[in-house]
């Protein structure tokens, strides 16, 4: 048999645009000798919907455009993911559901069994689920469906089972001849690995082939890589898609030489470039903005933000702006003229200290027998991201903020200053990954300036400032902070692993102190197993203590 996989770039919404996507994919798999066609989950929405889907209209107008859909449905069936109504008078509202479309309708109606309720994930709200996975016969074959969870459910994957349903082992008690999973699986970084296990397990589980479709493209903070695979009855994988790419092909289950993309295997580092890439320009474009601006200060993190800019958009269309207060070292100021200059980036000096000037003479008054401290400071950020944001309005261009995960975390940034943007494309990096992004960027030609990524880091708001002043040293600092963020760890348990008490405590108290800051942060875009958005959802206002 051979099965098409259109792994498609969806965007939330646009159902004529993404009717469109599936449309065109499915007359080239068609010309390719398909006998089915493989959409991923929810494509015809696109993915997640979030609370769109509780607009009075939403839910039927995707409903309507399944059935547009379907009336192209004439050469090979299709297999495509909508929302479908509950019409029961009881339950969630939704069902997450796949369409089985042949001879210009719908034939058949599957839905998802597992629905997941952690990290990002919330369909429990949106959805009702199956009671179990369902088949069709399609000529001499048995046809297992899932979407996404359902086949989640190894014993090696997360801390614990979730579920007590296994759709796997219900469609092999059925004895299936094949599976095919529709997935909106978002990618992190060690994802790829995990995704492949599942497959192949469940290939070797259910003794027949699975078929693994799903989507690629940034939608908000989650950023979709495709890597459909394909693993035959032995648990092999016979075909692995390409990565953060529009794909689609036909795969003839019969064959058994392993047709493998290249990108599928690739190291973390050209990972986290495709996917901060693909999630800017996603981002950019979804929105409808076309430039983007960068803050440049002649550091790492500004530098990387902007060297992903100008691959996501072009150069031409990314502006770097440079705001030296009277504080600001002539080598940072070399060092944003360099990073432009390698970039081939439009750039422009706009001095702050005026600004700064005449905002410290207007509250004089007020602060008249006050200590100099951080307030002055903040000013100078302050003034840089009223600019920023002036020429954000006139040009109609996207601000991007640059702070990376570990000054997010620990509150080293400022509130509507260097956080003013609309996008935050590093804020799930942590920095000392960060140092190791940057080398690799330049692997071939400097394009981060070498001063930006040797000198100590500083955000110059005081004279020779530097950011171990107040942290310890950022090799130190991200362990602890993974350790308490992602991994839940107690400040006992960090401080057991080696690390200095007072250390630890007083860096998770500043992770706790700065909540507020994150729920006021522009979304980021998430690479890792827990980023600060709506996967981690602790309350600001809270006093407990570990």
């Amino acid at each position: 048999m051979r099965i098409g996989i259109a792994q498609i770039n969806t965007t939330v919404g646009d159902l004529e645009g993404n009717s469109s996507l599936i449309l065109d994919a499915y007359g080239k798999l068609c010309d390719d000798g398909a006998d089915l066609a493989v959409f991923p989950e929810l494509a015809i929405c696109g993915y997640p919907p979030r609370d769109l889907l509780f607009k009075q209209r939403f839910v039927p107008d995707n409903e309507k455009a399944l059935g547009e859909i379907a009336k192209h449905a004439v050469k090979v069936p299709m297999l495509i993911g909508f929302v479908e109504s509950n019409t029961e008078q009881m339950g969630r509202s939704f069902f997450n559901a796949a369409a089985w479309c042949g001879g210009g309708q719908v034939d058949k109606i599957f839905r998802k069994t597992l629905l997941p309720t952690y990290d990002v994930f919330d369909e429990d709200r949106y959805f009702q689920p199956a009671e179990c996975p369902e088949c069709i016969q399609l000529e001499d074959l048995k046809i297992g469906v899932t979407i996404c969870e359902d086949i989640w459910t190894h014993p090696n994957i997360g801390t614990r089972r979730r579920y007590t349903t296994d759709p796997l082992k219900i469609l092999d008690q059925q004895e299936v001849d094949l599976i095919i999973n529709l997935s909106a699986s978002p990618w992190h970084n060690e994802k790829n690995e995990i995704r492949s296990t599942l497959v192949t397990e469940a290939a070797c589980q259910c003794h027949c082939p699975v078929v693994y479709c799903n989507l690629i493209g940034g939608n908000d903070e989650l950023i979709f890589d495709g890597r459909s695979l394909v693993a035959n009855g032995e648990g092999e994988v016979i075909c692995a898609m390409a990565a953060f790419e529009e794909d689609v092909q036909v795969i003839d289950l019969d064959e058994t030489s392993n047709q493998i993309a290249p990108s599928f295997n690739q190291s973390e580092m050209k990972d986290i470039q495709q996917a901060l890439v693909l999630g800017l320009r996603d981002y950019v474009h979804k929105t409808g903005f076309k430039k983007a601006i960068v803050g440049l200060s002649g550091g790492i993190d500004s530098a990387v933000t902007a060297a992903i800019a100008a691959e996501a958009l072009g150069k031409e269309n990314v502006i770097g702006i440079s705001l030296p207060s009277e504080i600001s070292s002539q080598h940072s100021k070399d060092d944003a003229r360099d990073l432009a200059e390698n970039l081939g980036i439009d750039f422009h000096y706009l001095p702050i200290a005026d600004v700064v000037a005449a905002s410290e003479t207007t509250l004089q008054t007020l602060f008249e027998g006050q200590e100099r401290d951080v307030t002055e400071e903040n000013i100078q950020a302050r003034a840089r991201g009223l600019l920023l944001m002036a020429l954000s309005n006139k040009y109609g261009a996207l601000l991007l903020t640059t702070g990376n995960k570990s000054e997010l975390a620990v509150g080293y940034c400022t509130l509507y200053g260097d956080m003013c943007g609309g996008l935050a494309v590093i804020s799930d990096l942590p920095k000392t990954k960060l140092y190791e992004f940057a080398r690799y960027l330049n692997r071939k030609t400097e394009l981060i300036p070498e001063s930006s990524i040797t000198k100590p880091p500083s955000a110059e708001l005081r004279p020779d400032q530097k950011d171990e002043d107040s942290l310890p040293s950022y090799d130190i600092l991200d362990a602890i902070l993974k350790a308490y963020i992602e991994e839940g760890r107690s400040r006992e348990d960090i401080a057991a692993m080696g690390f200095d008490r007072k250390v630890v405590n007083e860096m998770v108290r500043k992770v706790d102190l700065n909540e507020y800051k994150r729920k006021q942060a522009a979304p980021g875009l998430k690479i890792t197993p827990l980023a600060f958005g709506v996967g981690r959802r602790i309350p600001i206002v809270q006093k407990y203590v570990n």
